[in-house]
């Protein structure tokens, strides 16, 4: 009986490690190029991401109801004997839309952008290629000190109506994130 269950269990395990490469590549965003450029008075980042759009986000696109993507960044700069300093902490939201009656798909960045696209491909690209952000003042990082800048992205499940957060904490295929990409930087 007890080698039974010992081999049951093993063969679930490798079945698990085998099957779940699979599941997570499907909804997995990757962050391409992040870096900070500086631009007159202020610090600016550059991202690109790459990114699977999977069936089931599409389909909620189709039918009116919007998604939302948050950008995160942290901007920290290591002390040795006390508390790191973090001087910048800020995210942002891209929001997607389908419009069912002009058939145009919608992007919204608060402040910045708000265009309408013919195809979901072109309306992804601009959240894949989003515009640069303005992310600090030049008073905020202080020149020649060295600084850790940490990125990623997520698909933000609560915005969403609440029927689709209940459904998004029991189905893979809502957990679009990526992990933080870390550099450095020095002004």
């Amino acid at each position: 009986m007890i080698r039974r269950l010992s081999h049951f269990l093993l063969c679930l395990a490798i079945a698990l490690l085998v099957v779940k490469p699979a599941f997570s590549a499907s909804s997995d965003i990757q962050i391409n190029t992040a870096r900070i450029e500086y631009s007159g008075k202020t610090y600016k980042l550059f991202t690109s991401f790459s990114m699977d759009f999977n069936h089931s986000l599409e389909e909620t696109l189709l039918h009116g109801i919007p998604l939302y993507f948050k950008t995160e960044i942290e901007i920290i700069r290591p002390r040795a004997f006390w508390f790191d300093d973090v001087p910048v902490s800020k995210s942002r939201t891209t929001r997607i839309s389908y419009n069912v009656l002009t058939r145009q798909y919608s992007i919204s960045i608060p402040g910045t952008l708000q265009r309408n696209y013919s195809s979901l491909e072109d309306a992804l690209s601009a959240i894949r290629y989003p515009p640069r952000w303005t992310i600090a003042d030049s008073s905020d990082l202080e020149a020649g000190e060295k600084y850790d800048v940490g990125v990623r992205i997520m698909l933000d499940v609560s915005q969403l109506p609440k029927p689709f957060q209940i459904n998004a904490l029991n189905n893979r295929d809502w957990r679009l994130s990526s992990d933080w990409k870390w550099f450095s930087y020095r002004p």
